[in-house]
């Protein structure tokens, strides 16, 4: 007898998947049965609609980020440092294909034709990461580390900008190394005190 929370948990990997690889509209649940080995049946009875399961994944996503951001937190008191391993996790997902990109960051591409509910939860992942960001941004300048040309708030919106942005150009270039090659004069800016 298969386990149900291991069922959800292997329907949930395999729409990130495919989600990462053709967006929102770009999977079945013939497809995820296909992939996983179980009934189309099976996916309804954990995820009755497509929204539900897409909703779960993001909500289940934006709760993985909040963790990281406050492990980050607890084991990195330096916001420059915040910020480098921020960009250096997403670096190492988008080099080794663990994660190419954000699944936030291409659902986004597509709220227009996301149902209310898993845009919501879209827009929320964006809210948190960008207050995140302009929080540790602006511990930076506080602390003398970080300069600023705007306020923390747009400072932290122009960061995840350009992270989602060297994403979509190191996938358009099939080039990893692009993440990194966008990146780097952003975070020379800020942290150049001069």
């Amino acid at each position: 007898m298969s386990n149900p929370p291991a069922t959800s948990d292997a329907i949930l990997a395999c729409a990130r998947s495919l989600i990462v690889t053709g967006g929102y509209n770009g999977f079945s649940y013939a497809d995820i049965a296909r992939v996983v080995g179980i009934r189309k049946a099976s996916i309804h009875h954990h995820f009755p609609a497509k929204s539900d399961l897409v909703r779960t994944l993001v909500a289940r996503y934006r709760e993985e980020a909040r963790a990281g951001m406050a492990a980050l937190e607890a084991h990195q008191p330096d916001p420059v440092e915040q910020l480098r391993a921020y960009t250096g996790y997403w670096l190492s997902c988008i080099a080794d294909a663990s994660a190419p990109i954000c699944i936030c960051a291409l659902l986004a591409s597509e709220i227009p034709v996301l149902p209310d509910d898993v845009a919501a939860e879209v827009r929320a992942h964006f809210r948190s990461l960008s207050a995140w960001l302009a929080a540790v941004l602006d511990r930076g300048a506080q602390a003398g580390q970080i300069r600023l040309a705007a306020s923390p708030q747009v400072e932290g919106e122009m960061f995840m900008a350009t992270v989602h942005g060297a994403m979509l150009s190191a996938r358009a270039y099939d080039d990893p190394a692009m993440f990194g090659t966008v990146l780097a004069p952003l975070l020379a800016r800020l942290t150049d005190r001069g």
